[in-house]
């Protein structure tokens, strides 16, 4: 098939170009950045410049929607936050012949932003960590201040007391503000065809790169945090690829964060869990039964997350230089634990970015900033982008029963003519 990735610039879009290009496919991508991630890759045939989404989504979509005209493709694969635009215009999608998978928009806005997430999580009963609306009266000290949105840990701040709460959660703000959790983060990820779960798989991070990303994984089993999500999507009735980020505690999974896309698959698949496969079955109408469980145990890495990450920690070019030498000699971390990112021995060019990011860190360490965020001001949605979405699309009823509503509709709201 000929498939066109939502984004060319972010990990998750790098890891399933690479995936479906091994499938056979012809895989191209849309991007605002002519040098983005993914132009580095021998798995992508072509860049389609489009607008940056975060703050013109609906300018995106035209762009996106004329592309995927002219390039005669076979299916629009949401690998980032595109898919709040692509789930809010199904009208537009059926009139350009577009194949894809994404939720209704009444699915997706229950989640999009942080504080809708946390009230339907809270409605079904799905634990996360105390939490309330708005700093007023909160007293428990170390906790996070969420914006209602942001993307790769921004617009999150840790607080340890009552002064950095109020300069976090200035007076009328409205945040999410959450009690922090003792454990370990685990990156959950999910394909469901509209409510029915048909793959799960779960990660730890046992490595922290740039913006709190993981650098290095390692493949666990969570069914609480499997039935926790199966809850979600049954209720919302959720069609297409779904991620939660959680703490595992002592007394289990505590959700944080939800994402209404996949979040870098390769782990799954070398786990024997295939996302990317599924989320096409799912977009064709393919019908998939479900996935056993993947593997436990399986390790992989991100060495050009390492790099930037060791440069952003404080560990200076020294710090660099040791994620070099450790993944070149497959010592400490990288030991047993496969490239999931840029395997350059079956894709030279992939090695670019990294020697590129390498390079830069050690002439000067706070250069790191740079290759982070011109990636993620290519595809992370602003504020202003998720209010004109939902300026476009108008009053959106999600009053409960959810599931039960959802099962019964023939889609989402109806996009506005333009």
């Amino acid at each position: 098939m000929r498939i066109l990735l939502s984004d060319g610039s972010g990990l998750t879009a790098r890891q399933a170009a690479g995936e479906l290009s091994d499938r056979g496919h012809h895989v191209e991508v849309l991007s605002p950045d002519p040098i983005c991630l993914c132009r580095f890759t021998r798995h992508v045939r072509h860049v389609w410049s489009v607008p940056a989404y975060g703050t013109d989504p609906w300018g995106w979509l035209d762009a996106a929607l004329a592309a995927y005209r002219r390039g005669r493709f076979d299916l629009l694969f949401p690998t980032q936050e595109q898919v709040a635009v692509l789930a809010a215009a199904p009208d537009l999608l059926e009139s350009a012949g577009v194949v894809t998978a994404v939720p209704t928009f009444a699915a997706l806005a229950a989640v999009q932003d942080k504080i809708s997430a946390y009230r339907t999580l809270e409605r079904l009963g799905v634990p996360q960590p105390p939490s309330t609306v708005g700093a007023a009266g909160w007293d428990s000290f170390p906790a996070f201040v969420k914006d209602p949105i942001g993307t790769a840990s921004g617009g999150v701040r840790r607080v340890a007391n009552d002064r950095e709460l109020s300069l976090a959660a200035p007076a009328g703000q409205e945040v999410l503000v959450q009690a922090a959790l003792d454990g370990p983060l685990a990156m959950c990820q999910s394909v469901f065809e509209r409510g029915r779960l048909v793959a799960f798989h779960a990660t730890l991070r046992i490595g922290e790169g740039a913006n709190g990303g993981a650098s290095h994984k390692q493949s666990v089993v969570l069914p609480d945090a499997r039935a926790g999500l199966e809850r979600i999507g049954a209720d919302l009735g959720w069609h297409g690829a779904l991620s939660a980020d959680v703490i595992v505690t002592a007394d289990g999974a505590r959700f944080i964060d939800i994402n209404p896309r996949l979040v870098e698959p390769a782990n799954a698949r070398r786990a024997g869990v295939d996302l990317v496969g599924a989320l096409v079955d799912v977009a064709t109408g393919a019908s998939p039964g479900p996935q056993a469980s993947g593997r436990p145990g399986v390790a992989t890495h991100q060495l050009l997350l390492a790099i930037l990450g060791a440069a952003q920690s404080g560990r200076g070019r020294r710090g660099v230089a040791g994620e070099l030498i450790a993944a070149l000699r497959h010592t400490d971390r990288y030991a047993d634990s496969a490239e999931e990112l840029t395997p350059a021995r079956r894709d030279g060019v992939a090695a670019v970015p990294v020697v590129s990011a390498a390079a830069a860190t050690l002439l000067r360490p706070a250069w790191w900033r740079w290759f982070v965020s011109s990636s993620v001001s290519s595809y992370a949605l602003s504020p202003e982008g998720w209010r004109a979405v939902r300026d476009r699309v108008g009053p959106v009823v999600d009053d409960p029963p959810f599931g039960s509503r959802l099962a019964t509709a023939a889609g989402g709201p109806r996009a506005k003519a333009r």
